[in-house]
């Protein structure tokens, strides 16, 4: 079930990436002044699949939670040793 699941989030990420390449290929597109529509409809495919996938994720228990914004800046995520700044002449403070 591990393999299965690590195989869907790396699906999941390529297919992010894949989106990310082709919605930038539809802005060109746009800024050119062309016809997107083939490109949109790959994305709209893309996202329609990438929801699959996550639903399925989900259903083997591989649903983490993402945090907001505020939560994000809330939480401690700074290295438990840390080394201290170098003082004023660049020697280490002890």
């Amino acid at each position: 079930m591990d393999n299965r699941l690590n195989e869907i989030r790396r699906m999941i990420k390529y297919l992010r990436m894949e989106m990310l390449a082709a919605e930038k290929a539809v802005r060109k597109q746009i800024n050119r002044d062309e016809d997107c529509s083939d490109a949109a409809l790959r994305v709209l495919a893309m996202r329609s699949t990438l929801l699959g996938l996550i639903h399925e994720r989900n259903a083997l228990g591989g649903g983490e939670r993402l945090l907001d914004v505020d939560e994000r800046l809330q939480a401690e995520c700074r290295a438990a040793t840390r080394k201290p700044l170098l003082g004023p002449r660049g020697h280490r403070e002890r």
